[in-house]
């Protein structure tokens, strides 16, 4: 029996709202790269007040995420969804979740740079390698942005790749921290990096997570991205 046409128009709501809370989860990547490079300028400069306003900024990305995760309960308790928008709400909620501990991150960073004082012993070539680790990782949530909002699987695997070389530099910070002298103040201040960099590094692997949660969407089954050394599995035919 055909849909009537007040059940018509509920499904086409239904679709319409599933749709804006998307755009609206993908809008909060956008916003996680501008705390990401704020939050870089200030440990650059020991900005201490520009610190404070990344902390300041992480209310706007948990209060998006409180409101994206009523909005898609509320949505799945209007109509029961077809396996296909089943999956886009579920991954959704892992993507606004994903979201706010990339904020949470860089909250974590913000908080280390008042630990320093204004004019901290600071070394050129850590805070170089912290800054590509940034660029690298900016460019890796903008690279999940586009393949979620593709529906791009290969962008969204290749994700895996681009992370490896967020992690290397992780262990290069962690190594050259580990060797930075035997001055306390210094060594306090690498320790410090140690801990940005671990932070930063966080943030690419909540981007693969991102990568991940669209191959849930197109294939219904849940695949953690591996590199060439841990291959994947053979790509599943997308479900209906």
């Amino acid at each position: 029996m055909a849909p009537s046409a007040s059940e018509g128009e509920l499904r086409v709501r239904f679709q319409e709202e599933l749709s804006q809370i998307e755009q609206a989860a993908l809008g909060g990547l956008d916003m996680v790269r501008e705390q990401l490079r704020r939050v870089l300028e200030a440990v650059e400069h020991q900005d201490v007040a520009l610190a404070t306003e990344v902390v300041g900024g992480d209310d706007a990305l948990d209060q998006l995420y409180r409101d994206l995760h009523e909005r898609i309960l509320a949505l799945l308790a209007l109509q029961a969804p077809v396996a296909g928008d089943l999956r886009l709400a579920a991954a959704l909620l892992h993507v606004i979740r994903s979201v706010e501990r990339m904020g949470d991150q860089c909250v974590n960073v913000a908080k280390l740079i008042p630990l320093d004082g204004h004019h901290p012993p600071t070394h050129p070539t850590l805070l170089e390698e912290l800054g590509v680790m940034g660029r690298l990782v900016s460019q890796e949530i903008e690279q999940a942005k586009r393949a979620f909002a593709e529906r791009d699987l290969a962008l969204a695997r290749d994700l895996i790749h681009q992370d490896r070389d967020v992690n290397e530099l992780n262990r290069r910070v962690f190594q050259f921290a580990w060797e930075s002298g035997d001055d306390p103040d210094a060594r306090e201040w690498a320790m410090h990096m140690i801990l940005a960099a671990r932070a930063v590094e966080r943030m690419g692997d909540l981007s693969v997570d991102v990568g991940e949660q669209l191959g849930f969407v197109l294939t219904g089954q849940f695949e953690e991205f591996r590199d060439a050394s841990h291959p994947s599995p053979s790509d599943a035919a997308p479900s209906v």
